[in-house]
């Protein structure tokens, strides 16, 4: 008989999942917005921060309770495009937050113009952030 796994060993597949539906999110804000359906857009937008947000807390509780990160098992040419995909997501997902919250704020408080140049920078940075982080994903667990 297999060793149990650990308690939190369905954490990768949870914020892997909250990954992928916070990019569904964002593009379907991002279309929303594109239509005119502002309303639409605004609660798209904050149902992403939201399943943003529970994937923090996921990542987190699971970083803090386990002994040491997965090692990437690949060699050569794919350590190299794992690390470059890695290293890309952290800086962009700590750079991301402040932007995001600015954003948020500024869309909140009808300052549209603001908002818009916020936007601009902040939603590709945070749909870059949530495809990646699936991308690592599958790149230490299923391939």
């Amino acid at each position: 008989m297999p060793p149990e796994a650990p308690w939190y060993s369905f954490f990768p597949h949870v914020n892997a999942s909250l990954n992928a539906l916070a990019a569904l999110l964002i593009v379907a804000g991002l279309i929303a917005v594109k239509r005119g359906r502002i309303e639409l857009h605004k609660k798209l937008m904050l149902a992403a921060f939201a399943v943003s947000a529970a994937f923090l807390a996921c990542y987190l509780t699971y970083h803090l309770s386990k002994d040491a990160p997965v090692p990437f098992r690949g060699e050569g040419w794919a350590r190299t495009v794992y690390r470059a995909i890695l290293f890309s997501h952290i800086v962009f997902a700590v750079v991301q937050l402040p932007l995001i919250l600015m954003t948020i704020r500024l869309g909140l408080r009808d300052e549209r113009a603001r908002h818009r140049r916020w936007a601009k920078v902040t939603a590709p940075m945070w749909l870059y952030v949530s495809v990646t982080g699936v991308v690592v994903y599958l790149m230490l667990y299923r391939w």
